[in-house]
């Protein structure tokens, strides 16, 4: 159970270091000096956290504010900011109804005011004011879940179907001055994309989201498709933003730990971008590549696999990566992989992710449990609940994408 143990503190201590609160306190250092109100506009999975950081620098310099985030992330009463919970991954009407509170509070600004927009991953689905009725909206989000789209691609179909997204919000802080500071969860953290980009320019086209509504045959109104059409802003002179974080830093925290604990680390890519079951195939093929070592290795991973869904089971991206490595690595000694979501929680389900070592498939086995079916079935939750194998962090207040680690232990290594 070293291995194990090693793994989970490796999941711990990179977490910590991924929270926001010394990243936003640094970004405030770079606010520009205002004469007016300073109204602060949070939302994301890690808006709570954001908001608490924001208030202990600036303290009564906020005159008022609004938080939304996920479902259990609201962890106590923030002087002067008023805190909503609402739905993720799909919006829902809590997410619309705190939407419009803020932007009611953001409607009568003036030049010297300045709206301090805190944004996170979860952004695109806790704040919303659709633009076609709620209902139509949650289905077209399902289908492009449903369908494998990424994120980029279901953020491009938000934006036109939403009154804030895609720089829309920005406009409606005019003339004040608007000041993001940005958790990005997103590979390459593009601007336009983190929770579809409510304060920056748009960088995509009508012809790209008629183009994607296409490509997966999307059922959608004669309204809706109507509104792919109308171009989002493409400039924005009164709104600054600053990147506090990304998965880089998350590989690199896991990085210094292995190394720490006596594991030679090699970062791979923190721009993972595939099938959740091929990640997984791909490690586990890794693993076995890498029996003789005489030292132990580990291999890191960021960014965000996908899942397509073909059965009606329960899971995640990341503990569907692990099952599906569990079964190429049962033949390998001392080797374990994990994967977690940063955010604390992974799909529909109370677990950030899972693990798996060489001896989760003959677990499953002993129960009658065979992990093709299970995969077949999306189902990958309950069969690591059956092998020990999730992970359960609770929400962890920052989101910057997914850490995947494949580790094999060298004993006197």
């Amino acid at each position: 159970m070293i291995i194990q143990e090693e793994a989970m503190q490796i999941i711990r201590t990179a977490l910590h270091e991924a929270k926001p609160d010394e990243a936003v306190k640094r970004a405030l250092a770079e606010l520009p000096e205002v004469s007016g109100k300073i109204v602060l506009i949070a939302f994301g999975k890690a808006a709570w956290a954001m908001s608490k950081a924001a208030e202990s620098v600036l303290h009564d310099r906020i005159t008022e504010g609004i938080c939304i985030t996920k479902y259990g992330h609201v962890q106590g009463k923030i002087p002067h900011v008023q805190c909503y919970e609402a739905g993720h991954p799909v919006p829902d009407e809590n997410s619309f109804s705190a939407t419009r509170k803020a932007e009611k509070l953001v409607s009568d600004l003036r030049p010297e005011d300045l709206v301090l927009l805190l944004v996170s991953g979860g952004g695109s689905a806790l704040f919303e004011d659709p633009l076609i009725p709620p209902e139509e909206l949650q289905d077209i989000t399902k289908q492009l879940l449903a369908c494998g789209a990424d994120i980029t691609e279901i953020n491009i179909i938000r934006k036109r179907l939403s009154a804030v997204k895609g720089g829309k919000f920005a406009e409606k802080c005019r003339p004040a001055h608007v000041f993001s500071i940005v958790l990005s969860d997103i590979i390459g953290d593009p601007l336009d994309s983190i929770a579809s980009g409510p304060a920056y320019p748009d960088s995509h086209t009508c012809e790209e989201a008629l183009a994607i509504a296409d490509k997966y045959a999307l059922n959608l109104s004669e309204k809706a498709r109507n509104l792919l059409k109308i171009e989002t802003p493409k400039k924005l002179d009164h709104a600054e933003t600053r990147i506090t974080g990304s998965v880089k830093q998350l590989c690199r925290s896991a990085e210094e730990t292995c190394r720490r604990l006596g594991y030679e680390p090699v970062f791979l890519t923190a721009s993972l971008n595939c099938e959740a079951r091929e990640a997984g195939s791909f490690l586990a093929a890794i693993a076995r590549d890498h029996q003789n070592t005489e030292k132990s290795a580990a291999w890191i991973l960021g960014g965000e696999t996908i899942v397509h869904l073909h059965g009606s089971g329960k899971g995640g991206r990341n503990q569907e990566l692990v099952l599906s490595a569990a079964e190429g690595i049962q033949d390998c000694r001392d080797t374990c992989i994990f994967s977690v979501g940063s955010d604390g929680t992974d799909g529909p389900t109370d677990a950030a992710g899972g693990i798996a070592d060489e001896h989760t498939c003959a677990k499953l086995k002993e129960q009658g449990i065979l992990i093709p079916a299970v995969l077949a079935e999306n189902d990958s939750y309950h069969a690591l609940k059956k092998a020990d194998g999730l992970v359960i962090t609770g929400p962890t207040g920052t989101n910057v994408n997914d850490l995947t680690v494949l580790l094999i232990k060298r004993h006197g290594s």
